[in-house]
């Protein structure tokens, strides 16, 4: 039996080859999109999520209350936090720490290379670090790591980049001129790991090197602190123990300021609120997003079906009412509609799966996720049936109920076998398509303009052709002292004689993202006591005005020379909300341990992301605290600056590698989850829209065949091409307008909650809207002039011939 139903779906598509092949299309197209977007969002959903007794697993978070209306939230700890946990609390069975290299990048000499190379996927790690997360050994044990205090673990892909296999247990590695032995190899973090590191360390190897410094230091809050909770531990009793010990250990005004929570393992991808968070964290609104829209690329392929089906099903009435009179039961008939879903769904899934398979790497490069499809994966298999049972029952439940309700008697009778509510159903899903369209017709523009805005917008400064190097916090140059000033001196005159150099200057932070800020501990004359903004700090020499253009609003920028070391500049919300006395100039200024005075306020530019207000800020003249050179290049001798960069670099720094970025490049990273979103919904925007005109150009080409003859007669009556296209079209255009007035005020309410995560962001005018409906309607007559055109020029003679 089931033979004959699969026998009757193939000479069915057979038959109608042309209907067969929209739906085909149009459901491969749904399908690869859908389940493309089901891989990235199951990605996201399941960070950490292969670690055994995860649920138990938890990470300290601490809050400090900066002043009555902000607070810090931190990811970090203080060092000796993990013991007292451990030791104290009873509900803890077990704590390890995690140190990552954010600030001072290791210098790694390995294998056959003699060159230092930046090892940037580091961290220190607790000896007990691989028996509470899950690690594939290849090579070597735990046990050998934790035995020793210069012990190596590598993850293959930092073997093979090092030694050129994986071979390599036992073997030397010099990190920061101190020997380690490689204990281990490990496999690659998979690509839902919130540890990315390649080459882990031990933690008790720094606490060595740093002579124990941190080890009992409550008020250095520099690595993360995870608690493994016993079985049937409520967290809620741990955080009331963590509080517990910090009122225990840190001094009461510190204490009181001070608050820890847990935050679980599973949680910890999409955590918000951090002052500086990892960049691999996600967003989970980005996520629901996504997830709809995969789902609604699926029912929008899946009303092709149903809507061209539903319109033939005129055609097939005498073939069931004949089937029934042989015999056929309802139950049947029913599975026979079913099963001709299944084929087209199955035959569809095959052409998706060639389609993902051959666009894998692109679609990593644009999500800039690393997913691997195979296809012998659980989860993967998971996602492929659900979306194939998904679209087999939503292609196939409504039109396999209507064709099988066919009555036999009323069919030969020549009544009317669909139903007003049958066309309805056709019209509603044709809008409800249309809706869809134009909401991401809408969003697709509304996110062009915004990221576009934030391109062309002034951010107040010039990073073109900007070179930005960074200069290690190492002997004999750490600290703030007079050898670094000196080497910052050196290095300066040096680069001014090369080649291809155009400006130099130097500061402790890149202006696009600055990340020193202090709360609390600045002073002048005339302030609120109760008043303690997060300030941003920034250090800056004689020539980073001019070199990143910026521009002054009052007094003057620092000069060369020792008289202007005690000298602050405020920009123009600091000078607006400090509230200070006039004039402004001249006024003092205490911050940290320093006391000065103002001696100009620069114009407003954006130091963070425009995602972020602009704040108050304090700019100073402080040389030993610098960190970056940057290089203002001449057009057209990029490289020629480069080499020369590089030269001076190995004269003064040979035993450190040369790293340098570009400014106008690292801008764009402040927005690169943002541009991903935007690429991912235009791509995804476009194939809906293209499914969506696919069903409206099969609906229009079917019905425009049901009306052969209505069109003959009335063109033999008189009517013109024009009336008769005006005809076939009008009904479409008058769904399509509904369309766009349904969706036209749910696109704006949308689009402006997305744009409320920007300070600095576009406004939705009407015309935006009018836009995107205007390009939806432009959409809908292209995918159905070609049908109404071609059957309003139809010779009528052909049409009435066998009438």
């Amino acid at each position: 039996m089931f033979r004959n139903y699969f026998k009757t779906a193939f000479r069915g598509f057979w038959r109608n080859k042309r209907i067969s092949l929209i739906n085909l299309f149009g459901l491969s197209i749904g399908m690869t999109a859908s389940v493309f977007i089901f891989l990235w969002v199951q990605n996201e959903m399941s960070y950490d999520d292969y670690h055994p007794q995860k649920e138990n697993i938890y990470r300290i978070t601490n809050t400090i209350q900066v002043n009555k209306d902000e607070n810090w939230v931190w990811q970090n700890s203080p060092y000796p936090m993990a013991d007292a946990c451990r030791n104290e609390l009873a509900g803890v069975e077990s704590a390890t720490r995690i140190m990552p290299n954010e600030w001072a990048t290791p210098v790694v000499r390995a294998g056959n290379n003699p060159e230092p190379q930046a090892e940037k996927n580091s961290a220190y790690v607790d000896n007990n670090w691989f028996s509470i997360f899950h690690y594939d050994f290849v090579a070597g044990s735990a046990s050998n790591f934790n035995n020793d205090v210069y012990g190596l673990v590598l993850t293959a892909t930092s073997a093979k980049k090092y030694f050129g296999n994986t071979d390599v247990t036992g073997k030397i590695m010099q990190i920061n001129d101190q020997n380690y032995t490689i204990r281990a190899v490990v496999k690659d973090n998979p690509a839902n790991s919130s540890f990315r590191y390649d080459v882990f360390m031990p933690l008790a190897a720094y606490i060595k090197g740093s002579k124990g410094n941190d080890a009992s230091n409550w008020n250095n809050f520099n690595c993360m602190v995870f608690l493994k909770l016993k079985q049937g531990t409520q967290p809620a009793v741990i955080t009331s123990g963590i509080n517990g010990l910090i009122k225990k250990y840190r001094d009461g005004k510190a204490a009181n300021h001070h608050t820890a929570s847990l935050i679980p393992l599973s949680e910890l991808h999409f955590e918000t609120g951090l002052q500086n968070p990892s960049p691999t964290q996600g967003n989970r609104k980005t996520v629901y997003i996504f997830s709809i829209l995969g789902i609604l690329l699926l029912v929008i392929a899946c009303i092709n079906y149903v809507n061209l089906t539903t319109a033939k099903a005129s055609l097939r009435a005498k073939e069931v009412s004949v089937r029934k009179i042989v015999g056929a039961g309802k139950a049947s008939l029913f599975l026979q509609f079913l099963v001709e879903s299944l084929v087209m769904s199955f035959t569809a899934m095959l052409i998706s799966v060639i389609l993902i398979q051959c666009l894998v790497p692109l679609f990593q490069v644009i999500s800039g996720t690393r997913i691997v499809v195979s296809f012998s994966s659980p989860v993967i298999l998971r996602i492929f049936l659900i979306v194939l049972a998904a679209v087999t029952c939503l292609n196939g439940l409504y039109p396999a109920l209507l064709l099988s309700s066919f009555k036999p008697l009323e069919v030969f009778r020549g009544k009317k076998h669909l139903t007003l509510n049958d066309a309805s159903l056709r019209k509603g899903l044709v809008v409800f398509q249309f809706c869809i369209s134009m909401i991401l017709i809408t969003a697709t523009v509304v996110i062009y303009r915004q990221m576009k805005y934030i391109q062309e917008s002034n951010p107040g400064y010039s990073v073109s052709q900007l070179m930005a190097i960074r200069i290690p916090w190492k002997a004999p140059y750490n600290g703030l002292n007079e050898a670094r000033t000196f080497l910052f001196a050196s290095m300066k005159n040096e680069l001014m004689k090369q080649q291809g150099i155009r400006g130099i200057a130097t500061g402790n932070n890149e202006i696009i993202n600055v990340t020193s800020a202090t709360s609390g501990s600045v002073d002048w004359n005339g302030r609120d006591t109760t008043y303690n903004p997060t300030i941003a700090r920034l250090s800056a020499d004689a020539g980073f005005l001019s070199l990143f253009q910026l521009h002054m609003q009052s007094g003057r920028w620092f000069e060369e020379g020792k008289y202007d070391e005690k000298g602050f500049i405020l920009n123009e919300t600091a000078a607006r909300e400090f509230r200070m006395h006039t004039p402004l100039i001249g006024q003092r200024i205490r911050m940290g341990g320093d006391t000065g005075q103002v001696i100009g306020v620069v114009k407003d530019f954006y130091y963070k992301s425009m995602h972020d207000k602009i704040g108050p800020m304090i700019i100073s003249n402080n040389k030993g605290s610098d960190a970056y050179i940057f290089i203002r290049t001449e057009p057209g001798k990029i490289p020629q600056a480069i080499a020369a960069t590089k030269s001076v670099w190995n004269q003064f720094l040979p035993n450190e590698p040369f790293q340098y970025s570009f400014l106008d490049d690292n801008f764009n990273n402040l927005y690169k989850a943002d541009i991903k979103t935007s690429k991912l919904v235009f791509i995804f925007s476009l194939l809906a829209i293209v499914v969506s005109a696919l069903g409206l150009f099969g609906l229009a080409s079917f019905l425009s065949e049901q009306r052969t003859r209505e069109i003959g007669i009335r063109k033999v009556l008189g009517a013109s091409v024009q009336h008769i296209a005006i005809l076939l079209s009008r009904e479409f255009v008058w769904l399509v307008t509904i369309a766009i007035l349904i969706a036209a005020p749910v696109a704006w309410w949308l689009m402006n909650r997305w744009l409320d995560d920007f300070a600095y962001r576009i406004h939705i005018n009407i015309w935006i809207v009018g836009i995107s409906g205007t390009i939806a309607m432009l959409i809908a007559l292209v995918s159905i002039g070609s049908q109404t055109i071609q059957a309003a020029v139809e010779n009528p003679v052909k049409s009435l011939r066998s009438e």
